[in-house]
């Protein structure tokens, strides 16, 4: 993806919030959701992009004579629940419309055109937010491999690092009917765990629940079954990133992972933030793949210059916890860890490239997760398992409580920025939940 117009760090919108220090949606980052007035009926979703403390209404903007061809095509085919069918149109109508977005917001618009525009947008603090797709499968890949070192010492101690890791991105299929948006609260499981000493497992709620610092890569055009998407190709079928927090149990993920990996452990819930930033949008912030073994020799499927030399994306995450006597007392979330994408062993091309090269068709829409993102220091840590060493390092929060393992009415805040010498700082805004009992069986 070169850079273009839409990149300018000087571009300035006649929205006024979109130009204020820090935000997450200056006229540079246009990411997409789907979203519905509060007061609006409870099947009135449509798609819409965000511009500063605002969302431009995707349909509502289609009938006013502003955009034509395919701008207007896209922006016509967001009058649906999800963003499935601008998904489905391919890139050049992703581009078309971004551009007409971006040039109608600019401030430098004609006063009549941003007389127009203004109808069509709605405060952010007065709307609410869909899942940005309708995910017909799930894939969560494992590509990051300071996490799964450090998780594989916990688990397998003297064999941490399987021999297919370097070879392979590996992935699981994930439950795509517990995805959730972010602001939905998230059950506590229930499920069998083998207590150290027993003989035979238990039953109950889950003890070590955990988070895990992800993203989700949503697919926009898919492939025809048996025909591989080629690595040279793959983001071309990639429409955006959000932000993504796979829930763990790690005490039923301890008893039931071998011999076929997650189950129960892993689908009972997935949050996903509702901004989707488009791949055009972060094109000032890419950045070469990182190999911490040196380790080049890729199968040649896989393997690809500029994917190597601008493969990566250096994405900013945090995460935080806020108890609930910390957001009582009008507190915000505790940040116990930052991390990047950038140290992720595996791209997104090679995660599409993988995907398909046995001839698995792709869809609209389908989410594949980028795996727990944990950096090379123990401050990177992208999951609680890692950060407080399997639970042996409490970690102490603003409020002075500790914490192994999320408790009950814990909220978990992720969050994600991009920021690069001579670019604007974008954001993904945040992927929030908060953790409820689980239900007595």
């Amino acid at each position: 993806m070169t850079l273009n117009h839409t990149h300018d760090s000087t571009a300035r919108s006649w929205v006024a919030s979109a130009n204020q220090a820090g935000t997450d949606f200056p006229i540079q980052n246009l990411p997409f959701a789907v979203f519905k007035p509060k007061s609006a009926p409870a099947h009135d979703w449509r798609a819409g992009i965000a511009i500063g403390k605002e969302v431009l209404d995707l349909p509502a903007l289609a009938t006013t004579g502003l955009l034509q061809g395919l701008a207007l095509q896209a922006a016509q085919a967001g009058a649906a629940d999800a963003l499935n069918p601008i998904m489905a149109l391919g890139q050049p109508a992703w581009h078309a419309l971004r551009h007409a977005v971006f040039a109608l917001l600019k401030d430098d618009a004609a006063t009549g055109v941003q007389a127009q525009v203004q109808t069509c947008l709605h405060p952010q603090a007065d709307v609410v937010f869909n899942l940005p797709a309708r995910v017909g499968d799930y894939t969560d890949f494992y590509t990051s491999i300071h996490h799964a070192t450090n998780i594989g010492k916990l688990f397998r101690p003297d064999n941490p690092l399987l021999p297919n890791y370097t070879w392979v991105p590996i992935g699981y299929h994930g439950r795509s009917s517990s995805l959730q948006v972010s602001g939905s609260d998230v059950r506590r499981p229930n499920g069998q765990t083998m207590p150290p000493g027993a003989t035979a497992p238990a039953f109950g709620p889950c003890k070590r629940l955990d988070w895990e610092v992800e993203l989700g890569v949503l697919v926009g055009t898919g492939n025809t079954l048996g025909e591989p998407i080629t690595i040279d190709r793959a983001e071309d079928h990639v429409f955006g990133i959000c932000l993504l927090n796979d829930w763990s149990a790690r005490d039923i993920q301890a008893w039931e992972y071998q011999p076929l990996g997650p189950f129960l452990s892993k689908n009972f819930g997935t949050t996903l933030s509702p901004w989707v930033v488009t791949l055009e949008a972060l094109a000032p912030f890419r950045t070469a793949m990182e190999r911490p073994d040196g380790k080049w020799d890729d199968l040649p499927y896989l393997s690809h210059d500029t994917n190597r030399q601008q493969g990566a994306l250096d994405i900013q995450l945090s995460i935080g916890i806020a108890t609930e006597g910390m957001r009582q007392a009008g507190q915000p979330a505790h940040m116990v860890s930052q991390t990047s994408y950038r140290h992720a062993y595996w791209t997104m091309a090679q995660m599409v490239t993988h995907h398909t090269v046995n001839g698995c068709n792709l869809q609209p829409g389908d989410l594949l997760g980028s795996g727990t993102l944990s950096g090379p220091q123990p401050a990177q840590a992208g999951a609680l398992i890692e950060l407080t060493q399997g639970g042996k390092l409490p970690v102490t929060l603003a409020d002075g409580s500790q914490r192994t393992f999320l408790q009950d009415g814990d909220e978990v805040v992720m969050r994600g920025w991009c920021e690069a010498p001579g670019a604007a700082r974008i954001g993904f805004g945040e992927c929030r939940a908060i953790i409820l009992p689980a239900i007595a069986i």
